[in-house]
């Protein structure tokens, strides 16, 4: 099990979760999937691999009303998602 440092959140269910708001947004779902070259089937088998989840992630990084908003849904600062893909790319 991946951890971070402080052992305040678990980054592998922080990523799931923003994952899972990622794809509720139909827009930001699309975009992903177009930036990133994944199509769903892809996205359900590779769930788990922290790489993928990082790579989430940093999408949601690279534009930050994305970031604010899937934090702002999961009652998570901005810079906790950030720390759990710098833990996840470890």
């Amino acid at each position: 099990m991946i951890t971070s440092p402080t052992n305040e959140a678990d980054p592998l269910s922080v990523a799931l979760q923003a994952l899972a708001v990622t794809l509720s947004d139909e827009r930001r779902a699309l975009r992903l999937l177009d930036l990133s070259g994944l199509d769903p089937e892809d996205l359900r088998d590779r769930a788990g691999d922290p790489a993928l989840l990082a790579s989430v992630l940093l999408f949601l990084e690279a534009h930050e009303p994305d970031l604010l908003a899937v934090a702002d849904a999961l009652g998570r600062k901005p810079a906790e998602l950030v720390a759990a893909r710098e833990v996840l790319e470890r």
